[in-house]
């Protein structure tokens, strides 16, 4: 029961600071992370961990995709993306690698690395971390794909902020369970 009490307690943590997970802790929980449900057991994911040097570069590519995007961009937008990969110690890529496969579309192996990443999302909460999910214009630049080396057939479907929460933890929002599901068929 009191797993269930901590998942059901999870929230994106937005402020985080040091320390960030070690290479321990990162192991376990991305064995968690495989725990996902995956049809036809094609693990279509992968995960890019990127730290210290790696968020200065991060930040560059950053940098260099608006600005391609955006020639015009205004110095404060420039700074404010300059400054995005430094919101926290270390920043979890998560990749839908997605592949042909006669019974498994697409979008379910995209679902899948979803599934996966929120494993790891719970995973690092209930171990005392705090991280946020992101996405935004970046995991769909191509620019950034191509920096990150994404292989053709994947995608990033987040930027995962991770740490430790410099904040105290919000309360999750109130959720009616009986307003999450219908009967079917109905009387």
């Amino acid at each position: 029961m009191k797993l269930l009490e901590s998942l059901q307690r999870r929230v994106s943590i937005t402020k985080l600071s040091e320390p960030a997970p070690n290479k321990t802790i990162l192991a376990e929980v991305f064995k968690v992370a495989a725990r996902a449900a995956d049809h036809g057991k094609l693990q279509p994911w992968r995960f890019l961990v990127i730290e210290d040097d790696g968020l200065r570069e991060l930040s560059q590519v950053f940098v260099q995709a608006i600005m391609h995007s955006s020639p015009d961009i205004s110095p404060s937008i420039l700074e404010k993306t300059r400054n995005m990969p430094f919101r926290a110690p270390m920043i979890i890529v998560a990749i839908a690698k997605c592949q042909a496969h006669p019974k498994v579309p697409r979008q379910e192996q995209v679902i899948a690395c979803g599934a996966a990443t929120q494993n790891m999302l719970n995973a690092l909460f209930i171990l005392g971390f705090g991280a946020v999910w992101r996405t935004g214009d970046f995991a769909y630049d191509e620019r950034v794909k191509d920096a990150l080396g994404l292989h053709v057939g994947e995608e990033i479907i987040g930027f995962i902020y991770t740490g430790t929460p410099n904040q105290e933890i919000p309360a999750p929002p109130t959720v009616d369970p009986a307003s999450l599901f219908t009967a079917w068929p109905h009387n």
